[in-house]
């Protein structure tokens, strides 16, 4: 049974559950959101909704291939209910799908993200990079990819606009965002950049002006790390942490922040501007 839960606890909850019913239905292949919201439905007793919620990840985890987590997933819906129709049905459908078809093939997005991620990339000069810090991955590979390879920044306004931090100097103020600077210079507009790191990264897009944040929990992470890379723990579910970044191949970012805790890290990707303004609220 779920623990009793305070009403501010319960008013939260409630609002997770609003804004990631909205993330899922434009996203429903999104089964960490999923996960997300089945865990909420949880803490609230409601077990319709969790059972319901279960379905929509194995069907997403059909839809994406992996068969294996979506006969998990269902295993786990036959435990409450153990003559769900439903259920028999999908099970039924996947083994003769296993039994027909070889390895499942990886979805269009993956493969252009993967593709990305691999091709070899020249080298690019980091603009005011400090010594013995060049091997730092804060994804400026990947991003010059997609908007230069892409023709939509030229290879002078990307490395005039391109800033890596000093990793020996303690930031008082969140960084810019490289994709907000092409905003403000008239060169790519913010929609068109969210839009294209969305698809690119296959992260889902979230309203961080929208969410009532966890300032206890982003008070409790380092601030150097949250304003360095422009990211920000907003809430948290189980053992899970919820984090907001403008930029999701910054793989440094993702090492500093996995250093400070032992929850699980899931990323979301919200405007930079929106992260700036939180961030200066968190850390005054």
């Amino acid at each position: 049974m779920p623990a009793a839960l305070s009403p501010n606890e319960e008013a939260q909850l409630l609002q997770t559950i609003e804004m990631f019913e909205v993330i899922t239905q434009s996203q429903p292949l999104d089964t960490q959101s999923l996960e997300i919201l089945k865990e909420a439905y949880f803490k609230l007793a409601r077990q319709k909704d969790v059972v319901s919620t279960a379905k929509r990840i194995a069907q997403a985890y059909v839809q994406l291939g992996q068969l294996s987590s979506a006969i998990l997933e269902y295993e786990s819906v036959l435990q409450l209910f153990p003559d769900d129709p439903d259920v028999q049905k999908a099970l039924s459908e996947i083994e003769n799908r296993a039994s027909s078809f070889g390895t499942p093939q990886i979805p269009a997005d993956s493969e252009v993200l993967e593709k990305i991620a691999s091709e070899p990339s020249k080298p690019i000069p980091a603009k005011g990079l400090p010594v013995g810090k060049s091997e730092i991955d804060d994804g400026r590979k990947t991003m010059h990819k997609i908007f230069v390879e892409g023709k939509l920044v030229s290879d002078s306004d990307f490395n005039q606009l391109w800033i890596t931090p000093n990793l020996n100097v303690s930031p008082t103020v969140p960084a810019d965002s490289f994709v907000q600077l092409l905003a403000d210079r008239g060169i790519v507009p913010i929609e068109r950049s969210m839009t294209l790191l969305s698809e690119r990264s296959r992260l889902c897009y979230i309203p961080l002006e929208k969410y009532d944040i966890n300032l206890e929990l982003a008070r409790s992470l380092p601030r150097d790390v949250c304003r360095r890379w422009c990211i920000l723990p907003f809430d948290h579910m189980s053992k899970s942490v919820l984090v907001a970044t403008a930029n999701p191949f910054n793989k440094q970012a993702i090492k500093d922040l996995e250093q400070a805790t032992r929850n699980r890290l899931l990323w979301y990707l919200t405007p930079p501007a929106d992260l700036v303004k939180v961030l200066k609220n968190v850390f005054r």
